[in-house]
């Protein structure tokens, strides 16, 4: 592969043509566009569980399980010393692992002094839902947003997220990118930059707005829809960067609907949801229904597909356009 992402390029450009749909989220094309256009200076890493025999030699005495906590939480110190040797450094795995196990090292090490480590979650929200509720990534965001000079990326597209990578290690400091096996397939349009700290609006509608994060953007525009059949129009805005959140973007959008409706795949508590009630109350925006769409404060404890947990705890395209329209009638009430 060219230096540039040429090729890479080329093929991204392909598979996100307009009438081009694929089932999943290509998140290796997406992030070797997104790195080869960075330059030299990166350095990636990665928590692999094939490391676990080499901490083994190492700590013969301890459990499988606390050779694996110190395989992870060598990883987030080791990332901290590659950035003291001047390079941006990019880490992967599957959330949870490089956020909860390594969470010490990430607050400790990386936010606290400034280094520039990306860190790239596959896996968030329920994209390993066969596997249970110890890889559903669904508080991942409302933890990391808490922590100072942190930046937090949810692309809901292979474009976007290619875009964000590349946009990262051009911003110095601690960044968390988080990918989703499922897409919006939206890709670029016309004319359309990437700007980290900036919503994506792509669907007008004055009845209510909906601001989703990651793959469930495909959600949310099925929904708006299938509105449309209600007489309902409803606006849809990709919200792709949590922290810095474009607070005038979200508030210049809430001024022209009668209500917001935020969708994410995670905990309702302290993720988009919040982070845009919490924009909308300060800026004293008032006479707008409210409503967060998401995980309700509760664990994922039911095993199955992404699109069938979906269903299940309700962050289908069925179950928001119903959320939606009760929403709109109990709020039309005199």
């Amino acid at each position: 592969m060219h230096r540039d992402g040429t090729r890479a390029g080329e093929r991204l450009r392909r598979l996100t043509a307009p009438g081009r749909r694929k089932a999943r989220f290509n998140w290796p094309l997406a992030l070797s566009f997104g790195i080869c256009r960075s330059g030299p200076r990166l350095a990636y890493t990665q928590v692999h569980m094939s490391a676990v025999p080499y901490i083994s030699a190492v700590a013969p005495d301890q459990s499988w399980r606390d050779q694996l906590e110190l395989l992870l939480a060598s990883t987030g110190e080791g990332v901290y010393g590659i950035d003291l040797e001047g390079r941006c450094v990019f880490t992967y795995s599957i959330a949870n692992f490089p956020i909860l196990r390594c969470l010490e090292q990430i607050r400790n090490d990386v936010c606290y002094h400034d280094a520039d480590v990306k860190i790239i979650a596959i896996g968030g929200g329920f994209s390993y839902g066969q596997l249970g509720m110890s890889h559903h990534a669904t508080e991942d965001i409302a933890i990391l947003r808490a922590l100072p000079n942190i930046t937090v990326v949810v692309p809901s597209d292979e474009w976007c997220a290619a875009e964000a990578v590349a946009a990262l290690a051009s911003t110095p400091g601690p960044a968390y990118l988080r990918l989703d096996k499922s897409s919006s397939q939206v890709g670029q349009r016309t004319g359309e930059t990437f700007t980290l700290g900036k919503i994506r609006p792509l669907r007008d509608g004055n009845d209510v707005a909906l601001f989703a994060t990651g793959g469930i953007v495909s959600e949310a525009l099925l929904a708006a829809d299938l509105l449309v059949a209600q007489g309902i129009g409803a606006s849809v805005i990709d919200v792709h960067t949590i922290k810095p959140l474009d607070k005038d973007g979200i508030v210049a959008m809430a001024r022209q609907t009668r209500a917001v409706v935020t969708i994410e795949e995670h905990n309702v508590i302290g993720g988009l949801g919040g982070a845009v009630a919490e924009t909308l109350l300060e800026a004293g925006v008032t006479g707008v229904a409210f409503r967060r769409i998401g995980l309700q404060d509760q664990y994922s404890s039911v095993v199955g597909d992404q699109g069938y947990l979906r269903q299940i705890y309700h962050l289908d395209a069925a179950a928001i356009v119903a959320s939606i329209i009760g929403l709109l009638s109990h709020n039309s009430k005199p």
